[in-house]
Formats: structure tokens, C-alpha cells, sequence
């Protein structure tokens, strides 16, 4: 597995990611994903299934067209190993991206199923959020998060049905993976948070 540090990560992620909103979204996934792992009996892999959180957009920014097929490129370059370049990869399984491609490298482990999930899921649960007095997820119910997740409108660029096709893929149904997914962002917030500022 995977012998980049976090460190290393960070500094690979920042290098070609400035936006603010990016950085936020990397450590946002790279928390949750670390939740996850503890959550379900990953522990020992904690670390390493955050720097795959935290790397996993590393090509969006500079190239959005060709988002998840430069990115091993990117993640070579930077001396990264092959399992977390699959890992990171294949969050865009089935996906159409913008210069015509489907991508297909298939997520196989648990932890890349995670990821797949709760990609665009917690872009939409920080939009929901962002929308409450207190601009917190601490304070948000799931019966106002599934509100918002039904309204076609809300966060339209959050992929319902890519998130549906994560449930499925961890074999979980729908409401599973929103509980889950709000509660671990609900305990990271203030970590994340603090990376972002």
C-alpha cells in the first residue's frame, strides 16, 4: 500500500490546486474519509485512506476536461504508487467527462467505494449547509438534508444519480449512506475547517 505521507500529499495537491474551494474539497473528503475508515473497521488504514481522499481531485482544476485521466500523470510525477493512483482513478467510474471519455477503472475496495460515494455527496451536504443560519452541518437534520437532496434544483451539479450508484455499489441503501455521510462531516467540520484557514 501506499507509501506517500501526508505531507508529501498536501504539498502534490497544492501544487496544482489554488482555489480555495478545491483545497477546502480535498480536506473535506480526506476527513470523511479517514471517519469512514474508523467507522468501518479500517483503522490501521486510516492515513492512507485520507491522502487518497485528499489527492483524489488533484487534475480538476487545471484540467477539468480531462478530470481522472491526467491525473496519474500528475500522481507518477509526484512519486505516488499505483494502488492509490487506481484508487483515486477510479472515483470516476461510468462518468462521461467533458472531452468525451467514459472512464472505466472500476472501484474494487470498500474504501474506493467510499470514496466514489461521498465525493459529490459532501459538496452537497456543505451546500446545504451553507444555506442554514449557522452555515454548519452540526446543526442539520437528515429530514433536511433529504429535502435538499430531492429538490433537482438544490447543488444541481452534485450528481444524484452518481451518488445513488455509490449506495449501491457499498451495497447500502440511500439513507445509509446520506446518515453516515452527515454525521461524519458534522464531527470533522472543525477540523476541516481549520485546515482550510
Amino acid at each position: 500500500m501506499g507509501s506517500i505521507s501526508r505531507a508529501e500529499a498536501l504539498e502534490l495537491v497544492k501544487k496544482y490546486n489554488k482555489d480555495p474551494f478545491h483545497l477546502q474539497h480535498a480536506y473535506t473528503v480526506e476527513a470523511v474519509m479517514k471517519w469512514f475508515a474508523r467507522e468501518l473497521g479500517y483503522q490501521e488504514q486510516e492515513e492512507y485512506w485520507g491522502i487518497v481522499g485528499l489527492l483524489h481531485d488533484i487534475d480538476f482544476e487545471l484540467y477539468p476536461a480531462e478530470h481522472c485521466l491526467k491525473a496519474p500523470e500528475l500522481l507518477r510525477e509526484g512519486g505516488v504508487s499505483e494502488d492509490i493512483i487506481h484508487a483515486v482513478v477510479s472515483h470516476g467510474y461510468g462518468i462521461t467527462i467533458e472531452c468525451g471519455v467514459t472512464l472505466d477503472v472500476e472501484p474494487v475496495h470498500e474504501m474506493e467505494k467510499v470514496l466514489f460515494a461521498i465525493d459529490e455527496l459532501t459538496g452537497l451536504i456543505w451546500a446545504a449547509a451553507l444555506m442554514r443560519p449557522s452555515g454548519s452541518t452540526k446543526d442539520m437534520e437528515l429530514k433536511s438534508l433529504k429535502k435538499k437532496y430531492k429538490s433537482k434544483g438544490f447543488a444541481a451539479g452534485c450528481s444524484r444519480e452518481v451518488i445513488e450508484r455509490g449506495a449501491e455499489q457499498l451495497g447500502w441503501d440511500l439513507e445509509r449512506l446520506l446518515t453516515l455521510t452527515l454525521q461524519a462531516m458534522a464531527d470533522c467540520e472543525d477540523a476541516i475547517n481549520q485546515q482550510n484557514s
